[in-house]
């Protein structure tokens, strides 16, 4: 399992963007684009889209929830090495595409409370 260094950032900021980051790249989306979507979507529920319900609404009604045995997100990726994948953490919101986790950060070892699979 590899981890490698991605900040999708329009401005190369590091900021609490890891919602942005993750969909726009699992979408294959600019973080501009993805920013705007789910601004829209969040102003019109009424909420902040990093709001862990609204992320595990968004990610309820676009992808399929799967089920794992991996307690870690490093587990995760060896147990799906292909595909793309949403996976949610306490707190944070990371992409995996083809067994390699895409962040800012190497979060191999945290706990994974929601996965996704997006393609």
């Amino acid at each position: 399992m590899t981890y490698r260094f991605y900040n999708a950032n329009a401005k190369g900021n590091f900021v609490n963007d890891c919602v942005i980051r993750a969909i726009s790249l699992a979408e294959c989306n600019s973080w501009d684009k993805t920013y705007e979507k789910l601004s829209d979507m969040a102003q019109r529920d009424g909420r902040l889209f990093d709001d862990v319900v609204f992320v595990d609404e968004y990610l309820d009604r676009n992808y399929q929830s799967i089920p794992h045995y991996a307690e870690t997100i490093g587990e995760l990726c060896d147990e799906y090495p292909i595909g793309t994948f949403l996976v949610t953490t306490y707190g944070h919101i990371t992409t995996i595409k083809n067994g390699v986790l895409y962040d800012t950060f190497d979060c191999r070892d945290r706990e994974i409370l929601g996965v996704w699979k997006v393609r």
